[in-house]
């Protein structure tokens, strides 16, 4: 997934006064599990519908600003504009949780709120008194307030509705009417604010209000301390049928139960309340505006600036003196309390108004200068660009025009990327509809040259091969086999297809001919339509490096950042590298799209990206594009104020939105998938929706160069969408994201992980085994096998690699850590201090393995290069052979095609001896590896 800030953001204008306080530390907080069974890894991001703000006209308020103002709305006025400004503060609030009578004296009330703005959401479900108060249920009919919805079988949402307190102050709170005669034991709860996906717990885990005092306070109960007793009138039954359960399972006597209902009555119900603190990001809209007009004494410029935004405001800035924008300080004289900022620019303190809100300033600038540069700073050091550029302001009637004539232009005029109907392909810069993106670094072969009849025998041979993986891959999808078959069987005809697969690729390999000069001269006359090569899954010996981490964006310039890094990552070995998501995208880091045509984002512009790609290309790396297919963030909202219609040049209705999320009300069919939440989730389905992303995933490979594609999100659509998807655009490699919950029993994780590594090969089944997947079995096995010393999980009861590179190792894209589970989200972290052991894992087996950006670049750095030589040195490639030779408590050693023999763990190994000679070729703390003497 995927992947998203994890901290809350919220459009809010700065004129509605609502009591909190501005903090500076960052606040962040978790994702959620809902149940003691399972650990469920969630991608946190940020919700993607704001409305955008409305820029209100700005009074002047002292007499001074006043007589300029209106000069300035004077014929002489050749420049005026409003440019909209976004800041961000972190501010900090309270959830409180409330326990009182009802309006009935008998029945009891629960009240869950928060005082900081957003749309919060109650996530909540109750446990029950027969499972210990450990599981999570849904509640009563009667209990569910109004607007509540059901989440599958488990919990539901109810959203918290807007009030006041009796200070005056904006609260939103829901209430949840107590049941008596009801065994609950607790009530389990997560705030969630809808408007930025962010999930908010307590402690780090979920809310959990006990109902019944035996319950064990595991660090997340609510108001543990206060005194449980008999309760009062309708919800005295409640509890005596709890207490009674709750000594009946102690020892079942009838003498201890009397004990307890003779001591509970002398006992009552104490309401409590209790606060949590919380703190968000909320983005305030805010304006400035600039008028330019020319001084009739003087012929001078002056330029009028200001600004609603609070506290003090310092403008940084220059001016130039043609279209390259160069910054130049102007010759006094300069407005007060101005100074000079490294011989470069000016920096001057704005003068708060004397009524109202906000500051202004006024500047004398000189003739013969083009335009007027500046940025604003605020007091605590945020800097305030327009759209991440410097603002420019025209000093000339002339010039003035034309900036006025192009920001008059419609924006489909402006930008031909985002027309809203492209009548004309051509006119739009979109690739004919049915084009057919090529790849000729990648995929063409030249011809063989050998005789005829060799060569009309090995094709035969060839075709052989292919039309058994093709009965294979047919035979093991069917419905009836899926039943009738066992999963041995199944796992038997995966690796009937692996050997016919790589027997193939030896072929291939063999195949490629040394041309003479005749040869090449008679190929040149009669030239041929090459073979090609479009499995999806590359020649499986790549090495694939992701070329981001979660903070990439924030400098604006990654691309650049990467261009410097292209020659040294191929000199480490790398063959592939996976870039951030180029679309235009809500969330900075990319996974949240709105306008797909759209490519400058927050790495770069689009010809910033083609370049990067062309570098990567002249230094032998191919390229994956990050694409987001599941989910699409909307333009507009619909009638009832749901954010599902689209604009940009896929501009979609409704239907394009699946049926089933309850959040977006669209009108498309059900999802084929698990519904992401936090952005409408795409109905695949429909035709002119696959259509479309068919046509944009070509125009990506022949605009931009891309060579293959890191799918996003795969969870949430049928797999045999990808297929469709991936046989129009023809990549050389493609990996999904299917990020699901590995199998734990109390806790704890189970050594067979069969059904997890099961369901991400039934999605790649689902392509057709167009696409390889992350292999997050074996993630999950190494965490554990690593951090708990219990290295023997690294078997299978087959002795067999656990993940899915013991089942499909041509499919499996090995990772360790990557931008959602590493980097600044750390959502599953590798356990610290021992990643070169993972990677001397990853590095020497079979599959395709992934390097994190963040491990390539720090000290693991010389480490990471010495096991990616010896990988190519001894050509270990994603189908090659492993023996596992020891699994135990504190050592896992296996040899890797009889040439490389690895050992991780702080245990004793040492290869076999015999007809081989090895030779230490790499090693570190805990992991060796051997190869064996040329």
């Amino acid at each position: 997934m995927s992947t998203v800030s994890m901290e809350p953001l919220l459009y809010r204008s700065v004129r509605e006064s609502v009591r909190y306080a501005p903090i500076s530390r960052t606040f962040k907080p978790s994702s959620w599990s809902c149940s003691t069974n399972h650990k469920l890894v969630f991608h946190a991001r940020s919700f993607c519908n704001f409305r955008s703000s409305n820029v209100h006209a700005l009074r002047a308020s002292t007499t001074t600003d006043t007589d300029i103002f209106e000069t300035l709305e004077s014929t002489d006025v050749f420049f005026k504009e409003t440019f909209p400004l976004k800041r961000k503060e972190t501010v900090e609030g309270k959830i409180f949780i409330r326990l009182d009578q009802g309006q009935n004296n008998g029945n009891w009330q629960l009240t869950v709120g928060c005082n900081l703005p957003g749309k919060w959401i109650l996530h909540w479900g109750i446990s029950r008194a027969e499972d210990g108060g450990s599981e999570w249920d849904q509640p009563p009919d009667e209990m569910r307030p109004g607007g509540s919805i059901p989440i599958k079988d488990y919990a539901i949402e109810t959203p918290l509705k807007k009030s006041l307190s009796s200070e005056g102050d904006a609260l939103h709170e829901v209430k949840i009417n107590l049941i008596p005669k009801s065994a609950i034991a607790a009530i389990n709860f997560v705030l969630k604010d809808e408007e930025t996906g962010a999930w908010y717990q307590h402690r780090g885990r979920d809310f959990k209000v006990p109902v019944a005092d035996y319950l064990l306070d595991d660090g997340n109960l609510v108001a543990a301390k206060r005194s449980f007793r008999v309760w009062p009138g309708a919800l005295g039954p409640l509890s005596n049928l709890l207490i009674k359960a709750e000594v009946s399972r102690a020892n079942g006597s009838e003498s201890s139960n009397e004990s307890r209902e003779a001591e509970q009555k002398s006992r009552s119900l104490e309401g409590f309340y209790e606060e949590q603190p919380i703190a968000k990001q909320v983005a305030f809209d805010n304006s400035v505006t600039v008028s330019v007009r020319k001084c009739p004494e003087t012929a001078k410029n002056l330029l009028y600036v200001e600004t609603d935004l609070p506290g003090d405001v310092f403008i940084h800035w220059g001016v130039c003196r043609d279209d390259a924008k160069t910054w130049e300080i102007p010759d006094a004289p300069h407005p007060p309390e101005t100074v000079s900022f490294r011989d470069k620019a000016l920096q001057t303190r704005l003068q708060p108004k004397e009524k109202g809100d906000g500051c202004s300033g006024l500047f004398t600038i000189e003739e013969g200068l083009q335009g007027f540069l500046f940025v604003l700073k605020l007091d605590k050091g945020t800097w305030l660009k327009c759209m991440e550029n410097d603002f420019y302001i025209p000093l000339s009637r002339s010039s003035s025009l034309l900036a006025k004539s192009r920001q008059d232009l419609p924006e489909s005029a402006q930008i031909p990327e985002k027309n809203a109907k492209a009548k004309d392909p051509e006119s739009a810069q979109i690739p004919e509809k049915n084009a057919k993106a090529k790849d000729p670094e990648s995929a063409q072969i030249p011809e063989k040259n050998a005789k005829a009849n060799e060569e009309a025998s090995l094709s035969a041979f060839t075709n052989g091969i292919i039309n058994d993986i093709r009965s294979l891959v047919t035979d093991i999808s069917s419905e009836k086999t899926r039943k009738n078959k066992s999963k041995e069987a199944q796992e038997s005809i995966l690796q009937e297809i692996e050997k016919l697969a790589a027997e193939a690729y030896r072929i291939f390999r063999s195949s490629i001919p040394t041309f003479t000069e005749e040869a090449v001269v008679e190929f040149e006359k009669k030239p041929k339509s090459p073979v090609k090569i479009s499995s999806g899954t590359g020649t499986g010996f790549e090495i694939l490096c992701q070329g981001f981490n979660w903070e990439s964006h924030k400098s604006g310039k990654w691309y650049l950042e990467l261009k410097k890094r292209a020659s040294e990552l191929a000199s480490i070995g790398f063959t592939v590298i996976w870039l951030p998501p180029p679309t235009e995208s809500i969330s900075p880091e990319g996974y949240m799209p709105r306008d797909l045509y759209n490519l400058n984002s927050r790495y770069g512009n689009v010809d910033e990206l083609k370049e990067i790609v062309k570098i990567f290309h002249e230094v032998g790396i191919k390229t994956l594009g990050d694409t987001v297919l599941n989910h699409r963030c909307a333009h507009y909202q619909n009638h009832n104020g749901i954010w599902n219609i689209y604009g940009g040049l896929l501009n979609w209705d409704d239907r394009a939105v699946v049926a089933d999320d309850p959040h977006f009300q669209g009108r498309g069919n059900k999802s084929s998938g698990d519904n992401f939440h936090a952005a409408p989730n795409i109905d695949h389905s429909q035709d002119f929706v696959r259509k479309d992303l068919r046509e944009w995933l070509r125009w990506l490979r022949k605009e931009i160069g891309y060579d293959g594609w890191r799918l996003d999100f795969v969870r949430g659509f049928w797999g045999g969408y990808v297929k469709d998807y991936l046989e129009a655009s023809e990549p050389f490699f493609a990996v999904g994201e299917y990020w699901d919950s590995l199998n734990y029993t109390y806790g704890e994780m189970d050594h067979n992980q069969d059904g997890h590594r099961q369901r991400i090969i039934d999605w790649i089944n689902a392509t057709n085994g167009t696409a390889g997947a992350f292999d997050v079995t074996t993630k999950g096995i190494l965490h554990s096998a690593l951090e708990r010393c219990e290295y023997w999980r690294l078997s299978d009861h087959k002795g067999k690699p656990p993940g899915v590179v013991g089942w499909w190792p041509s499919r499996a894209v090995t990772f360790i850590e990557n931008h959602d589970t590493g980097s600044t989200q750390g959502h599953w972290r590798f356990p610290g201090g021992k990643e070169m052991q993972g990677y001397a894992y990853i590095l020497t087996h079979p599959g395709t393995p992934t390097v994190f950006y963040d491990h390539i670049f720090s000290h693991y750095r010389s480490e990471i290069a010495a096991l990616i030589s010896l990988r190519n040195r001894n050509e270990i490639h994603c189908r090659s052979t492993v023996q596992i030779t020891k699994a135990e408590r504190d050592v896992y050693a296996a040899i890797v095609d009889e040439k490389v023999a690895v050992k991780i763990g702080p245990g004793h190994y040492e290869p076999p001896s015999g007809s081989q000679r090895w030779s230490l070729a790499v090693e570190g703390k805990d992991y060796k590896v051997w190869e064996t003497s040329q």
